[in-house]
């Protein structure tokens, strides 16, 4: 798997376990309103009733619209705000930045999110593959973000480049990791610029 951050990309300035900055849980957004309305509105418009729909770096809120999903799994660091999301049916603590494998079949969801998460992870390329891997062919990846981050543990790539720059970077895992199609969504709804890369897998 090609990797598609140098060592000094992948750099934080905290190099401290993850597990241990995110054991107190941040019962936040991490974004305004319109940009969760907005992430809210791009997810009813690529999901549908009967979705399979996996969460990953996930927190209390998944920000997905009011539909009957078939089983929504999330991930993240912090129990404590996982237990405290409703629209999770079940979730799993893992540290991707050590742990790269995900605990989950290939070829079983329809979409896959991530959510103003991206910026931390330090080998992007191996967890895309694995987005790839679960999800159903025809399947959609949404990774949204936007210009907060918590600057001590975001990535050096990511702090150095500018939003339009991320974006592209979010592009190049998206294709790393085997997505046939990419798209990208900007918007500024709010305060907060809105940016969305959304790819999907060959359909059979």
């Amino acid at each position: 798997m090609p990797q598609v951050l140098s060592e000094t990309g992948r750099k934080k300035i905290d190099s401290r376990n993850d597990r241990s900055f995110y054991r107190s849980p941040r019962f936040v957004t991490h974004a305004d309103d319109p940009f969760c309305s907005r992430l809210t509105d791009l997810y009813a418009a690529v999901m549908a009733p009967g979705d399979r729909v996996f969460d990953a770096m996930s927190s209390w809120v998944s920000f997905l619209p009011p539909l009957s999903f078939d089983r929504v799994i999330g991930h993240g660091l912090n129990r404590a705000e996982l237990e405290a999301n409703e629209q999770l049916d079940e979730f799993f603590v893992q540290d991707f930045n050590t742990t790269q494998s995900l605990p989950l079949d290939g070829d079983q969801f329809d979409v896959v999110c991530c959510a103003l998460s991206v910026q931390y992870l330090q080998y992007p390329g191996v967890i895309f593959s694995e987005f790839e891997r679960i999800l159903k062919p025809g399947g959609t990846v949404i990774v949204s973000f936007t210009n907060r981050m918590f600057p001590t543990k975001a990535v050096h790539a990511w702090r150095m480049r500018s939003m339009d720059e991320r974006a592209a970077l979010v592009e190049e895992y998206v294709d790393v990791g085997g997505f046939s199609q990419t798209e990208r969504v900007v918007d500024h709804p709010g305060t907060d610029p809105f940016y969305a890369v959304v790819g999907s897998t060959a359909s059979e």
